[in-house]
């Protein structure tokens, strides 16, 4: 398999191969943390550590967070957490970059289309914060990936998963296993980022994802979801946006041009509905979970 990442070798970038090239799984690119006698805190987090202090810093230092997903949301959660100098981020996405993802994406520009979203995050998240441990995964989260990639020493899970099935899933079982999640509810069909908010699941309103989660975790889990859960989500109280249709040169309607679609695990073409998204409101969702992380670490 072919890790396309830039020259520099000062990353040591180690890429690897699953053992089986698995429909769900495909591999991992690792940027090792560069070496230190005793941490200290670098020029470069200056302006953080002014505001959170230096023990917050150190407690970063030794925090390791996971983001689930790394599309609209995730790639700005993985952004904004790798500018705060965590010291280390396991960054999940089994998709590649698609041309429809440069509305909202970070990792979406010219030369990146085809290639895994988690290898340019991972490689990015490495070039902000050299002294950070980043481990890029092609993986999908479910069922049968779910502890590989929730290993024992995880301090934090950001839910940045659209895909249902999944995102009950990882909530169900970080619940179970008592780490810490915040969970991105819908942030297709929005325009006004000043209407997100965080509250408990069981706070949440409005929000149709939110409520078919709740529904889900009680009616097939037995979660009493009326109740003060432990998932902090954030959701916005915009009343969603219907898409409009549109039509491309004498083509009408929707045409899927993903790299990985026939996956057969998630993709556009398996969906009922392609809503329309703005990259001002899903980055400010991904900005505000990089926020619950780091408030809830600190204590702030």
């Amino acid at each position: 398999m072919t890790i396309e990442l830039s020259d520099d070798a000062r990353l040591e970038a180690r890429a690897c191969q699953a053992e089986e090239l698995r429909e769900d799984d495909h591999g991992t690119v690792e940027f090792p943390a560069k070496r230190l006698k005793e941490w200290r805190l670098h020029r470069r987090w200056d302006r953080a550590g002014r505001l959170l202090g230096e023990d917050s810093m150190v407690t970063l230092a030794n925090a390791h967070v996971v983001v689930m997903g790394l599309g609209g949301v995730g790639s700005f959660t993985a952004e904004s957490l790798s500018r705060t100098g965590f010291g280390k981020l396991t960054l999940v996405d089994f998709d590649r970059v698609c041309g429809t993802n440069t509305n909202r994406q970070l990792h979406c520009m010219k030369g990146t289309y085809g290639k895994y979203k988690s290898d340019i995050m991972a490689e990015r998240a490495s070039l902000i914060s050299p002294e950070t441990h980043v481990i890029g995964r092609r993986a999908f989260y479910h069922e049968a990936t779910s502890d590989d990639l929730l290993t024992e020493d995880v301090d934090y899970v950001v839910d940045a998963i659209d895909n249902v099935t999944a995102k009950i899933h990882l909530l169900q079982t970080c619940l179970e296993r008592g780490i810490p999640v915040v969970s991105c509810m819908g942030a297709a069909g929005k325009l006004d980022p000043t209407q997100i908010e965080v509250a408990d699941l069981s706070k949440t309103h409005t929000d149709p994802l939110a409520r078919a989660v709740r529904r889900i975790l009680r009616e097939r889990h037995e979660i009493d979801t009326s109740k003060h859960v432990g998932i902090k989500c954030v959701f916005s109280t915009e009343t969603r946006h219907e898409p409009q249709p549109l039509s491309y040169d004498g083509t009408e309607g929707f045409k899927c041009i993903c790299p990985t679609k026939g996956n057969n695990l998630h993709g556009c073409e398996t969906r009922n509905l392609i809503e329309g998204t703005t990259s001002f409101v899903t980055g400010s969702f991904g900005l505000v979970a990089a926020s619950v992380v780091v408030r809830d670490l600190t204590g702030k």
